[in-house]
């Protein structure tokens, strides 16, 4: 059983839009609005434990999931939604030992999920054509202690990958069309990819140049997230919904048509 140790992410929890991520060694004393925490009090206990503020309010100290760390990365871009980011590694097949290629690195929350779920054998090289955005990810990463899992690159991607055989592969930039090519070089026979556009024009030219270039099982798709309010005899729907984040784009590399003999 996971202790509480001082250099310990911990995900102080009092509901869905408040809750904070520190370590006990950076934040001794935790100040919101609901009171003052004693951090270094709860270093040795088990997470889940329930604890008081100094004005009484109850909170619950909780071990961070992969969500949790990835919605309090730093960020120069717009990170992706889990929402479809869980999607995502369904869809592309990540698992332990995947060899991933990405780009458009950002801010790494794309980066961070998929080092988690390749550990501990192995990797993501991800490309980002502004070392400003690849600064922020690395510290980024190493934050939540995933850069032994990740090769950081920085270079055009229209220019391709030095990666060859990849399992699978995510585009996230503003011109995805023009990096389908070197996507499908770097993939493996069958492999996939998925590429995000924050517009329908974009995701309509990123489709027809992927069937342009052979890929198969091609498709475009949108998740909508809506919250349920449940309360005994009082359930219903949330009027907070998260809409639209992103589109998310599909498909599976072929090989060319066999030569005739």
């Amino acid at each position: 059983m996971n202790k509480i140790a001082e250099d310990s992410y911990v995900l102080v929890y009092r509901d869905r839009r408040r809750r904070w991520l520190v370590k006990p060694k950076d934040t001794p004393k935790l100040h919101t609005h609901l009171g003052i925490l004693d951090m270094t009090a709860l270093v040795g206990q088990d997470f889940g434990v329930n604890v008081t503020t100094t004005m009484g309010d109850e909170l619950t100290v909780l071990e961070p999931t992969i969500e949790d760390l990835v919605m309090k990365l730093s960020r120069k871009t717009q990170v992706i939604y889990p929402k479809d980011l869980g999607l995502m590694a369904v869809k592309l097949g990540v698992r332990s030992g995947s060899r991933i290629i990405e780009t458009g690195t950002g801010s790494g929350a794309t980066t961070a999920l998929m080092a988690y779920l390749v550990q501990p054998t192995g990797m993501v090289y991800t490309y980002d054509i502004n070392p400003e955005f690849q600064e922020v990810a690395k510290k980024n990463i190493e934050r939540v202690g995933l850069s032994k899992y990740v090769t950081f690159k920085i270079g055009d991607s229209r220019l391709g990958f030095e990666e060859k055989d990849m399992d699978a592969g995510i585009l996230d930039v503003g011109d995805p069309w023009e990096v389908v090519h070197s996507m499908k070089e770097a993939l493996k026979p069958s492999g996939p990819m998925a590429a995000v556009t924050p517009t329908t024009n974009q995701a309509e030219k990123l489709v027809a140049k992927m069937k342009e270039e052979g890929f198969v099982a091609v498709e475009s798709l949108e998740i909508l997230l809506r919250h349920l309010e449940a309360r005994v005899g009082m359930t219903r729907p949330s009027n907070i919904m998260v809409g639209h984040t992103a589109y998310l784009n599909f498909g599976r590399k072929t090989l060319p048509p066999a030569a005739p003999s």
